[in-house]
């Protein structure tokens, strides 16, 4: 038979030959040629040719593959300012000083990996897990490809690559107290966009680069259209609640209303407000709020330090409880529920409530069993009696 696996261009074979499973990729993109391919593998095997099972020579290392194929392809995938781009950079020069750089592609395995994780154990679990992402996005690469983009065919299938544990979760949710002081704290044009990211749930760098062209305006509220972002699902629409809607608009007035161009401009070299100015502001309220804790601890609670991305996990964990996961996945821009779960935090009052609700219903079962297994016990003792009375 021949196949399709999910998000491969090109067609697999897969059929027994004296018992044997045979299964490999054909290369080719139609139907028409993958049974081409078939009948010629079928025919081989029939000549005793068992070698043209073997995998080909010119397999590339890991280093090799990385540094001729990999790297170029995620420079053509990514702009040079994406943070996407940089990790896998980052995480191919790990991969280039290991040993797993010296293995041909076909020859890496899952324990590769956990040999990698444990070699490296002086490096942070977050720092080993770029690596191994990176490994698995690029044996993705050589195989079937990705939803994004397709694979290159060198290999048959990718190996699983399992990811070390007890990598730190950005899982910080801040309370309605502390995201008031914080926006409170922020100064322009940060706190606009602190709390947009609250509102909305959006990535911080997909509000730093927020344009005019992308926002409907409506009486009172509006919709943001999302653009390009880490995958084809960060295009979305986002609704303006009341608070984002004033703020923009007070924005788009003082620019003079204009058609098109950032929202939130600046001088930098992109033309708009950019991460590391974001977070210096980010600091600097942090700083504040330090001080004012520090010097009136009863009116100025403590808000411990946060990264800003927390504004994002907030917001995705405050929508959670009124939606389902495909909804919630839908406003995060995520390809999959397994990322968003991150975001849902059960409370306990939550968790109490659906115990209650299950309680009652089990009750009302149970009642109901308990009631008919007592009329049929009724029933049978009357019968009894009845049948004694005419025994007598």
């Amino acid at each position: 038979m021949i196949y399709k696996q999910p998000h491969s261009k090109f067609y697999m074979c897969k059929f027994r030959f004296q018992k044997k499973l045979i299964r490999r990729s054909t290369g080719v993109v139609t139907a028409k040629s993958a049974r081409i391919v078939e009948a010629k593998l079928r025919l081989e095997l029939a000549n005793g040719n068992w070698q043209i099972l073997e995998p080909p020579e010119d397999i590339p290392t890991l280093r090799h593959f990385i540094e001729q194929s990999f790297l170029s392809h995620v420079q053509k995938v990514f702009p040079a300012e994406s943070k996407t781009r940089k990790y896998y950079e980052y995480g191919a020069g790990l991969l280039k000083k290991s040993e797993l750089a010296k293995l041909p592609l076909d020859k890496i395995q899952s324990k590769h990996a956990r040999q990698f994780d444990a070699g490296h154990s002086n490096l942070a679990a977050s720092t080993r897990n770029c690596a191994l992402r990176t490994l698995r996005r690029a044996l993705s690469y050589a195989g079937g490809g990705t939803r994004k983009e397709d694979g290159l065919g060198i290999l048959d299938r990718a190996p699983r690559i399992p990811l070390a544990e007890r990598e730190n979760r950005r899982e910080r949710v801040l309370t309605a107290d502390e995201a008031k002081a914080y926006l409170g704290a922020c100064k322009q044009p940060w706190r606009d966009c602190a709390l947009i990211i609250l509102s909305t749930g959006a990535r911080p760098s997909e509000v730093y680069a927020l344009r005019w062209e992308q926002i409907e305006w409506r009486d009172g509220s509006g919709i943001i259209y999302m653009g390009e972002g880490k995958s084809l699902n960060a295009k979305r629409p986002l609704p303006l609640l009341a608070e984002v809607y004033k703020v923009l608009r007070a924005r788009h007035e003082a620019q003079g209303y204009p058609q098109e161009g950032w929202s939130f401009a600046s001088d930098s070299a992109s033309g708009h407000l950019e991460q590391g100015s974001a977070k210096n502001q980010h600091q600097a309220a942090l700083a504040s709020l330090a001080t004012a804790h520090k010097g009136n601890p009863k009116e100025c609670p403590e808000v411990k330090p946060f990264p800003p991305y927390t504004l994002r996990h907030t917001a995705l964990t405050w929508i959670a409880p009124y939606c389902d996961s495909y909804t919630l996945a839908k406003v995060a821009g995520h390809g999959s529920t397994s990322m968003t779960s991150r975001y849902i935090h059960p409370a306990q009052q939550t968790i109490e409530s659906a115990f209650t609700k299950m309680a009652t219903r089990q009750k009302v079962v149970i009642h109901a069993g308990h009631t008919r297994k007592s009329l049929e016990s009724g029933n049978g003792s009357k019968s009894g009696i009845k049948s004694n009375e005419s025994d007598s």
